[in-house]
Protein backbone atom coordinates (compact mmCIF):
# COMPACT_ATOMS: atom_id res chain seq x y z
CA UNK A 1 0.00 0.00 0.00
CA UNK A 2 2.83 2.38 0.83
CA UNK A 3 4.61 2.07 -2.51
CA UNK A 4 1.35 2.17 -4.45
CA UNK A 5 0.43 5.43 -2.68
CA UNK A 6 3.91 6.86 -3.24
CA UNK A 7 3.54 6.27 -6.99
CA UNK A 8 0.23 8.19 -7.03
CA UNK A 9 1.98 11.33 -5.74
CA UNK A 10 5.14 11.89 -7.80
CA UNK A 11 5.37 15.38 -6.23
CA UNK A 12 6.54 13.66 -3.03
CA UNK A 13 9.93 13.26 -4.70
CA UNK A 14 10.25 17.05 -4.87
CA UNK A 15 10.47 17.19 -1.06
CA UNK A 16 14.21 17.19 -0.37
CA UNK A 17 13.98 16.24 3.32
CA UNK A 18 13.50 12.43 3.44
CA UNK A 19 11.81 12.47 6.87
CA UNK A 20 9.34 15.17 5.75
CA UNK A 21 8.68 13.20 2.55
CA UNK A 22 7.92 10.04 4.55
CA UNK A 23 5.71 11.86 7.07
CA UNK A 24 3.77 13.44 4.20
CA UNK A 25 3.17 10.00 2.71
CA UNK A 26 2.37 8.72 6.20
CA UNK A 27 -0.49 11.22 6.57
CA UNK A 28 -2.14 9.75 3.47
CA UNK A 29 -1.60 6.20 4.71
CA UNK A 30 -3.08 7.06 8.10
CA UNK A 31 -6.03 8.83 6.47
CA UNK A 32 -6.78 5.84 4.27
CA UNK A 33 -6.58 3.53 7.27
CA UNK A 34 -8.89 5.74 9.35
CA UNK A 35 -11.38 6.23 6.51
CA UNK A 36 -11.35 2.65 5.25
CA UNK A 37 -9.94 3.51 1.82
CA UNK A 38 -7.14 2.08 -0.31
CA UNK A 39 -4.81 3.79 -2.81
CA UNK A 40 -7.07 2.97 -5.79
CA UNK A 41 -9.89 4.88 -4.10
CA UNK A 42 -7.95 8.16 -4.23
CA UNK A 43 -8.71 8.52 -7.93
CA UNK A 44 -12.39 7.67 -7.35
CA UNK A 45 -13.12 9.81 -4.29
CA UNK A 46 -14.49 13.21 -5.29
CA UNK A 47 -12.44 16.16 -4.15
CA UNK A 48 -15.65 17.92 -3.08
CA UNK A 49 -19.30 17.26 -2.48
CA UNK A 50 -20.09 20.96 -3.02
CA UNK A 51 -19.99 20.96 -6.84
CA UNK A 52 -22.75 18.88 -8.42
CA UNK A 53 -21.72 16.73 -11.39
CA UNK A 54 -18.00 17.30 -10.78
CA UNK A 55 -16.04 14.12 -11.40
CA UNK A 56 -12.60 15.45 -10.41
CA UNK A 57 -10.97 13.11 -7.93
CA UNK A 58 -9.28 13.94 -4.66
CA UNK A 59 -6.03 12.71 -6.18
CA UNK A 60 -6.27 14.97 -9.27
CA UNK A 61 -7.28 17.99 -7.18
CA UNK A 62 -4.45 17.45 -4.69
CA UNK A 63 -1.85 17.09 -7.41
CA UNK A 64 -3.18 20.14 -9.32
CA UNK A 65 -3.08 22.32 -6.19
CA UNK A 66 0.42 21.08 -5.37
CA UNK A 67 1.79 21.74 -8.83
CA UNK A 68 0.12 25.17 -8.97
CA UNK A 69 1.62 26.03 -5.57
CA UNK A 70 5.08 24.99 -6.76
CA UNK A 71 4.78 27.23 -9.83
CA UNK A 72 3.53 30.20 -7.80
CA UNK A 73 6.42 29.77 -5.34
CA UNK A 74 8.92 29.63 -8.20
CA UNK A 75 7.57 32.87 -9.66
CA UNK A 76 7.55 34.64 -6.30
CA UNK A 77 11.11 33.49 -5.63
CA UNK A 78 12.23 34.62 -9.08
CA UNK A 79 10.88 38.14 -8.62
CA UNK A 80 11.25 38.69 -4.87
CA UNK A 81 14.05 36.32 -3.85
CA UNK A 82 15.67 38.77 -1.46
CA UNK A 83 12.53 39.80 0.41
CA UNK A 84 10.28 36.75 0.18
CA UNK A 85 11.40 33.35 1.38
CA UNK A 86 9.27 30.32 0.58
CA UNK A 87 10.15 26.99 2.15
CA UNK A 88 9.75 24.67 -0.81
CA UNK A 89 9.63 21.50 1.29
CA UNK A 90 7.00 22.89 3.69
CA UNK A 91 4.97 24.24 0.76
CA UNK A 92 4.95 20.92 -1.12
CA UNK A 93 4.21 18.86 1.97
CA UNK A 94 1.39 21.20 3.00
CA UNK A 95 -0.10 21.25 -0.49
CA UNK A 96 0.01 17.46 -0.70
CA UNK A 97 -1.80 16.99 2.62
CA UNK A 98 -4.10 20.03 2.63
CA UNK A 99 -7.18 17.84 1.95
CA UNK A 100 -6.06 14.59 3.59
CA UNK A 101 -8.86 15.04 6.14
CA UNK A 102 -11.38 14.33 3.39
CA UNK A 103 -10.47 10.67 3.81
CA UNK A 104 -12.40 10.73 7.09
CA UNK A 105 -14.88 13.45 6.09
CA UNK A 106 -16.33 11.35 3.25
CA UNK A 107 -17.71 7.84 3.05
CA UNK A 108 -19.44 5.76 0.41
CA UNK A 109 -23.03 4.74 1.15
CA UNK A 110 -25.23 2.84 -1.25
CA UNK A 111 -22.93 3.73 -4.13
CA UNK A 112 -22.79 7.46 -3.37
CA UNK A 113 -20.14 9.58 -1.69
CA UNK A 114 -21.54 11.45 1.29
CA UNK A 115 -20.35 13.13 4.47
CA UNK A 116 -19.46 10.63 7.14
CA UNK A 117 -20.60 11.04 10.72
CA UNK A 118 -17.12 12.35 11.55
CA UNK A 119 -17.29 14.71 8.56
CA UNK A 120 -20.63 16.05 9.72
CA UNK A 121 -19.04 16.96 13.05
CA UNK A 122 -15.62 18.16 11.86
CA UNK A 123 -14.68 19.49 8.45
CA UNK A 124 -11.54 18.18 6.79
CA UNK A 125 -9.16 20.95 7.96
CA UNK A 126 -9.70 19.76 11.54
CA UNK A 127 -9.39 16.05 10.85
CA UNK A 128 -6.53 16.80 8.47
CA UNK A 129 -4.53 18.53 11.21
CA UNK A 130 -5.01 15.47 13.40
CA UNK A 131 -3.82 13.11 10.64
CA UNK A 132 -0.87 15.32 9.70
CA UNK A 133 0.28 15.71 13.27
CA UNK A 134 -0.20 12.02 14.00
CA UNK A 135 1.96 11.23 10.96
CA UNK A 136 4.75 13.38 12.40
CA UNK A 137 4.43 16.46 10.21
CA UNK A 138 5.79 19.68 11.74
CA UNK A 139 3.64 22.63 12.86
CA UNK A 140 4.49 24.61 9.70
CA UNK A 141 2.74 21.92 7.65
CA UNK A 142 -0.18 21.35 10.03
CA UNK A 143 -0.70 25.13 9.95
CA UNK A 144 -1.22 24.95 6.16
CA UNK A 145 -3.80 22.17 6.59
CA UNK A 146 -5.60 24.11 9.33
CA UNK A 147 -5.91 27.39 7.44
CA UNK A 148 -6.15 26.33 3.79
CA UNK A 149 -9.94 26.81 3.65
CA UNK A 150 -12.39 29.37 5.03
CA UNK A 151 -11.67 28.23 8.60
CA UNK A 152 -8.41 30.15 8.28
CA UNK A 153 -9.95 33.39 7.02
CA UNK A 154 -9.19 36.40 9.16
CA UNK A 155 -6.27 34.78 10.96
CA UNK A 156 -2.55 34.47 10.36
CA UNK A 157 -1.36 32.49 7.35
CA UNK A 158 2.30 31.82 6.60
CA UNK A 159 3.53 32.55 3.09
CA UNK A 160 3.27 28.86 2.25
CA UNK A 161 -0.29 28.72 3.64
CA UNK A 162 -1.29 31.79 1.59
CA UNK A 163 -0.03 30.11 -1.57
CA UNK A 164 -1.83 26.80 -0.87
CA UNK A 165 -5.04 28.61 0.12
CA UNK A 166 -5.15 30.58 -3.10
CA UNK A 167 -4.14 27.68 -5.34
CA UNK A 168 -6.82 25.52 -3.70
CA UNK A 169 -9.48 28.13 -4.42
CA UNK A 170 -8.27 28.74 -7.97
CA UNK A 171 -8.70 25.03 -8.69
CA UNK A 172 -12.03 24.81 -6.82
CA UNK A 173 -13.56 27.93 -8.42
CA UNK A 174 -12.32 26.99 -11.91
CA UNK A 175 -13.90 23.54 -11.67
CA UNK A 176 -17.07 25.03 -10.23
CA UNK A 177 -17.30 27.43 -13.19
CA UNK A 178 -16.82 24.54 -15.65
CA UNK A 179 -19.83 22.67 -14.31
CA UNK A 180 -22.33 25.51 -14.78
Amino acid sequence: MKEETRRLFPELEEISDPSLREATLGAWLLGMERGGWNPRDLDLLPFTLLIPKCDVSLLAHTRAVTRAAIKVAEILTEFFHESLRVSRDILISGALVHDVGKLVEFEKKEGFFVKSRAGSLLRHPFSGVFLAERAGLPPDVTHIVAVHSHEGDGGFRSIEAIIVNHCDFVVFESLKAMTK
